[in-house]
């Protein structure tokens, strides 16, 4: 017990130091997020800040003079006059024509934080800036690269869904090249590349496109969300390639072709489409200085001269919400879906968010969506709870003669177990069909918290005082103190910031664990009436929406309990005669 109680006291205090030690956080959010002492001691992590780059859940530059670099750099360069606007349906931006470089993205439908002057969220970012990402379409000319600081000519003024605009590049020797970009209702760019030979001598031309990015604005890379290379390859999606692989091979040419690849963080993608029936070679490159490269190369041609050549790419620069990526993938776009990491219970999880969003749609709060939607799961599930309780309740019921039989056949173990197996017979009881009403619960409830931890859905949406349940929950008291002023250090965070979430959380678990007290030697119950506080603080630092989830699931289990109870008066009526007599002779033995 006492050593129960020992580890039980390292895991509450010791949580938040494991945490940052092996996923370090940041010292401060990103600029434009809420600035509360939850979500910094959340993310934060002084003592590492020099040895690596911090990341974030969700997420962009942690470190402050990063990101007052970032925004100097961007004023430095989106001011330049070699620029063509990007004004699409859901994006807005601008290519850099010195190079043809799409290097400007942001999404006008999500924002950076949930404050009323918080800026849309900003996918690329050019060339050198601390947020490097951008993506470049060219060709190699009889082996040699368009040079980057060629300056490309515009047919159009501005880039929009209905207006597609064509950059043309004389590079001599008659050779012409021209990439068309045009935009559609959503996040995909489609890129046409073309190459006029008019000169008198055949050309050898080989388009390529690539994704460039730095890896200090990744998401943390979890075992249930997976950030960095990313891509279908062959009939599969592969989530197995991090950052550190790239790192360690250099070099990463993934088996298989490729129906798309690209970069993903927890909510963003990146990602290259080749053309329909062409198979390029793909590579994931560690460029130095943590960048990265994914690389599509198309194969050589031979261009007599007379002639031209049109390759057609598409890339994807956007939100993963799963309705977009479905519908590419219903267009022909293969598993691309796939780009949230679903996992193996994804048959479940897809039904879950969809009908999460269809709940919001008709509430309107995406924190009742979720408890409805909790509730419409828990009621799915009742039958199999019901027959499950029925099978513990009549396991109770034939525990005397069990027990007859232990204490009649106590030296001989062989018939022991025959003559219980015939009582299970004789009775009717299965004693399997406790446990596989609970297995078969497992993958639904794992299935529903994935969806509430993937889904970008959950992103900045309100519920009460909850601003963003994509994040901790600020009613806590570290949060009141800090508004007088007063600052909780980084070590008493774990009792500070403590939310009414958590709290709500721990209280009803150890409800759950009360009313139906397991017939388990006292240490063991015990540690189980320890456990409920333990989790309380161990989950406070996790997403409100998935906390809110919790809480409704355990009323909800009350609710179940009371009632499976009221039907089994016979299980109730056990139990308590079980308790009293474990009570008794417990103060026995205390006498």
């Amino acid at each position: 017990m006492i050593v129960a109680i020992a580890l039980s006291f390292l895991l509450l205090v010791g949580w938040n130091s494991a945490m940052d030690y092996f996923y370090p956080q940041p010292d401060a959010p990103a600029a434009g997020k809420v600035d509360t002492p939850t979500e910094q001691a959340a993310t934060a992590d002084d003592a590492s800040k020099a040895e690596a780059t911090q990341h974030t859940r969700t997420g962009g530059l942690v470190d402050p003079e990063l990101r007052a670099l970032e925004k100097a750099d961007l004023k430095t360069a989106l001011a330049s006059a070699d620029r063509l606007p990007i004004d699409g349906p859901r994006v807005a931006g601008s290519i850099n024509l010195k190079g043809g470089v799409l290097d400007d993205v942001v999404l006008k439908d999500h924002m950076e934080g949930t404050g009323k002057d918080s800026e849309p969220v900003r996918l690329f970012s050019p060339n050198g800036t601390p947020a490097q990402q951008f993506a470049q379409f060219g060709y190699l000319i009889n082996g040699t690269r368009i040079a980057d600081d060629a300056v490309w000519q515009a047919d159009g003024r501005v880039l929009t869904q209905d207006t597609p605009v064509t950059l043309t590049h004389d590079l001599g020797d008659g050779i012409t090249a021209k990439i068309r970009y045009a935009i559609d209702d959503n996040y995909m760019f489609t890129v046409e590349q073309s190459v006029a030979n008019t000169g008198s001598v055949p050309a050898v031309v080989q388009p390529y496109g690539y994704v460039n990015r730095t890896s200090r604005t990744a998401s943390q890379d979890l075992w249930i969300a997976h950030s960095g290379p990313i891509g279908v390859f062959g009939d599969a999606a592969d989530y197995d390639v991090d950052y550190d692989d790239v790192d360690e091979a250099q070099t990463i040419t993934p088996a298989g072709r490729a129906s798309w690849s690209g970069f993903t963080d927890i909510y963003w993608l990146a990602a290259l489409v080749p053309q329909d029936g062409a198979a390029p070679a793909t590579t994931f490159r560690a460029l130095g200085d943590e960048t990265y490269r994914a690389d599509m190369i198309y194969d050589a041609v031979t261009l007599p001269a007379g002639k031209a050549l049109t390759t057609t790419s598409r890339l994807y620069a956007g939100a993963k919400e799963s309705t977009v990526l479905d519908s590419y993938e219903d267009a022909g776009l293969q598993k691309f879906g796939l780009a949230i990491d679903w996992g193996w219970f994804r048959w479940f999880e897809k039904p879950f968010l969809w009908l999460l969003r269809n709940i919001y749609e008709l509430v309107g709060n995406f924190g009742i969506a979720i408890m409805i939607l909790t509730l419409i799961v828990r009621g799915a599930m009742f039958p199999i709870a019901q027959k499950g309780f029925a099978s513990m309740a009549s396991i109770k019921a034939i525990q005397p003669k069990m027990k007859a039989i232990q204490e009649k056949y106590k030296d001989d173990k062989q018939v022991q177990q025959q003559k219980i197996m015939e009582l299970y017979k004789t009775e009717k009881v299965n004693p399997v069909a406790g446990c596989l009403p609970m297995l078969l619960q497992i993958p639904v409830f794992f299935a529903l918290y994935k969806v509430l931890v993937l889904g970008i859905e959950m992103r900045h949406r309100e519920f009460l005082w909850i601003k963003d349940l994509a994040a901790p929950d600020p009613a806590n008291l570290a949060n009141a103190l800090s508004l007088v002023g007063i600052q909780v250090p980084q070590f008493l965070m774990v009792i500070f910031g403590l939310g009414v979430l958590a709290v709500m959380l721990g209280f009803t678990m150890w409800m759950t664990f009360k009313l139906n007290p397991s017939q388990m030697d006292p240490t063991q119950q015990q540690i189980f009436n320890i456990m409920p506080w333990i989790l309380m603080f161990v989950m406070a630092p996790f997403a409100a929406g998935l906390l809110l989830y919790w809480v409704t699931s355990n009323l909800l289990t009350l609710a179940q309990q009371k009632y499976l109870y009221s039907k089994h008066p016979q299980m109730r009526a056990m139990i308590e005669e079980e308790k009293a007599k474990k009570a008794a002779e417990a103060a026995a033995k205390a006498g």
